[in-house]
């Protein structure tokens, strides 16, 4: 059964925060609220996580998972970028906006695209993310939290609660949550390529 903590959208309470990165820490996967909908997460290395993820909105091993970052120092560890794709990356952060760039070699290879060695990044513009992130000191191994079959990502924190109640550990929500996943933008030829349009303005790219 699932842990359930409703959290201060504008100053989420520490105690919830200590509470929610521990069970993380410890192989946890929990749902929580970004700057453009709820999203799956489990700590990076996290393979029984990464399987249950995939086991739940039964993705294949060509999906982009994506690092949720706090910032871009830590951005920089997981993926590598030129000074023209870092301008138009910086300009747009944080915010709504997936990016997909080369890994570095600290990405785990089971996250990687098979062909292209690529992994998605973001950092989103939330308070309660940014919170979490900040506790726990590296990024979140991420999925939108959209089901099979359906074409909106779930937004209500009680009624993930009540339909996931037995696959993830944790629901951690602050209130109203956006309804569009991210914009995706593919940054692995040195050009961007609009892949998803989402939450985030696409026309900055185009």
């Amino acid at each position: 059964m699932a842990k359930y903590f409703d959290v201060h959208p504008q100053n989420p309470q520490q105690r919830i925060l200590d509470n929610v990165v521990d069970l993380i820490r410890s192989g946890s996967l929990v749902a929580y609220p970004t700057d453009s909908c709820f999203a799956l997460g489990c700590q990076l290395g996290n393979r029984e996580g990464l399987t249950r993820m995939r086991s739940i909105r039964q993705l294949d091993d060509r999906h982009h998972f994506t690092l949720v970052c706090q910032n871009f120092a830590q951005l920089g560890q997981f993926v590598h970028i030129d000074n023209n794709v870092f301008r138009a990356i910086k300009a747009a952060t944080p915010g709504s906006y997936t990016f997909i760039l080369p890994a570095t070699n600290e990405v785990p290879r089971q996250l990687l695209h098979p062909k292209k060695r690529t992994v998605g990044v973001r950092i989103p513009d939330h308070v309660v993310t940014q919170a979490l992130l900040a506790e726990l000191g590296e990024p979140l191994l991420s999925s939108t939290l959209l089901l099979p079959g359906e074409e909106e990502p779930m937004t209500q924190g009680w009624e993930i609660k009540e339909r996931l109640d037995h696959v993830v550990d944790a629901v951690l929500d602050s209130g109203d949550c956006g309804t569009e996943p991210t914009t995706v933008i593919d940054f692995s030829g040195g050009v961007a390529e609009i892949v998803r349009r989402g939450a985030g303005d696409p026309s900055r790219f185009e």
